[in-house]
C-alpha cells in the first residue's frame, strides 16, 4: 500500500519507522528508495521481507532493516501506531532479535536483523559515508 500522506507526515514526525510488506524495496531505484526516506527522518524499516539488495542500501544510509519474526504482527499494526525500540544498540549487538513495543496498543513483538559486525558499525555511524569519513 502506498501512503500519499507519507512525505508530509514524515517531515512532521522526524525520526520514524516504516512497516513494509513482502519484498520491500523492489524496483529499479533502490538507492533512492533508501535515500529519500532517510532524509525525511526514516530510521527503521520493519518488513515481512526485503528485496535482494535493498536492505543493504538501507544500512548504507543508516536505516535499520528488521524482518518481522511473526507475520501476523503485520496485520496488527496501523498507520500512526507509536513503536518503541529500547536499548537498540545493546539489543543489536547482543542478539539477532529486537523487541519492538507498540505503545499505542500495549503490545510487544519481535523482529530480527541479519547484519554483520561491519554492517552494525556502518549503521551505528549513521551510514556508509559517515563510517568511511570517520575512518579517514
Amino acid at each position: 500500500m502506498v501512503d500519499p500522506s507519507y512525505p508530509r507526515r514524515a517531515r512532521e514526525a522526524g525520526a520514524h519507522a516504516i512497516i513494509g510488506g513482502r519484498n520491500y524495496g523492489q524496483g529499479s531505484s533502490r538507492e533512492h528508495a533508501a535515500l529519500a526516506p532517510r532524509y525525511l527522518g526514516l530510521r527503521v524499516v520493519i518488513a515481512r521481507g526485503f528485496a535482494r539488495i535493498h536492505w543493504q542500501n538501507l544500512v548504507n544510509f543508516g536505516i535499520l532493516p528488521l524482518t518481522l519474526d511473526h507475520e501476523v504482527e503485520y496485520d496488527r499494526l496501523d498507520v500512526g501506531d507509536i513503536l518503541q525500540l529500547r536499548d537498540l544498540h545493546q539489543q543489536i549487538r547482543r542478539d539477532r532479535q529486537v523487541e519492538v513495543r507498540n505503545a499505542t496498543k500495549s503490545r510487544t513483538f519481535t523482529a530480527s536483523h541479519a547484519l554483520s559486525e561491519r554492517q552494525i558499525e556502518v549503521l551505528f555511524a549513521g551510514g556508509l559515508i559517515r563510517w568511511v569519513r570517520a575512518r579517514l
